[in-house]
């Protein structure tokens, strides 16, 4: 399992930028275009290491309604397709791989096979109620599946993602400790309760104190006006749509300038941090 040193070196800086994929073939909103969605999927990826971040993660964001488990092979094969486009081109930047809903198995295929450096999986242990329905996490099987693949590729781990909530709640600390002690997750997410909203601190905090070794990270509603609020409880950040061109449009593309102004506000909240005696 990674250390929080582990992941400080492995993410410099520790940002990282979603690559919200297109309609992907087999989805109701497939256009029919896959060069279309390798291009797209590029040129934010550009923007994202323009703008400064240490890592991107690839996800089918758009392929709603997703499956409870398996996806098909046909979105196996386009995401890895697509890739190894993004692998191709920024060899030194760490990608990372999230096959919706939860197809951790997909989603080590793909890392596996594209070179991918981790994954994300929403529910890795324990169950939870979601809009596909109640899923169960399958960490017995994915750690056994990345030892055969991939055993270099790391598994970030949600703990109560958002869209969804825990069939049998208990306390948040002794969930984030399964994930980390029994789930053996390598870094743990905190979310708040939908894409874009924002993660509560208070969450952080006892996240942190939960698993004080494990490198933890907010995956949700980060901008640049919050991301100091989190101080040092947290080791990294995943972010989506506060880096989106202000369109209004469905498939907005990345901007390098937000992405940049996120990335400085990271780094002086970080030199705060370090001055503060």
């Amino acid at each position: 399992m990674w250390t929080r040193d582990d992941f400080g070196s492995l993410f410099r800086p520790p940002v990282i930028g979603m690559v919200h994929l297109r309609p992907l073939p087999g989805s109701p909103g497939w256009a029919g275009n896959l060069r279309a969605v390798v291009d797209a999927a590029l040129v934010d990826t550009e923007n994202l290491v323009a703008g400064g971040v240490g890592a991107v993660m690839v996800e089918n964001f758009h392929d709603v309604p997703f499956f409870p488990g398996p996806v098909p092979p046909v979105t196996v094969a386009a995401m890895t397709r697509i890739i190894d486009a993004i692998t191709g081109s920024y060899r030194d930047l760490p990608v990372g791989v999230n096959v919706l809903r939860n197809d951790a198995e997909s989603a080590l295929a793909v890392a596996a096979a594209a070179g991918a450096s981790f994954i994300r999986v929403n529910v890795h242990v324990g169950a939870a109620v979601t809009d596909q329905g109640t899923i169960e996490g399958r960490a017995w099987q994915t750690l056994r599946l990345r030892r055969e693949w991939a055993p270099e590729v790391g598994i970030l781990a949600d703990v109560r993602v958002k869209h969804a909530l825990p069939l049998a709640p208990r306390p948040l600390a002794e969930e984030a400790r399964d994930l980390r002690l029994r789930g053996l997750a390598d870094g743990i997410i905190v979310t708040g309760a939908a894409t874009g909203s924002g993660a509560s601190p208070a969450d952080v905090e006892i996240v942190r104190a939960a698993v004080p070794e494990c490198p933890l990270l907010v995956g949700s509603g980060v901008n640049t006006d919050n991301i100091a609020g989190f101080g040092v409880a947290v080791d990294g950040v995943i972010v989506g749509t506060s880096l989106k061109e202000k369109t209004g449009e469905r498939f907005a593309a990345v901007s390098a300038d937000l992405t940049r102004d996120l990335v400085e506000a990271w780094q002086v909240a970080e030199n705060n941090m370090e001055e503060t005696p």
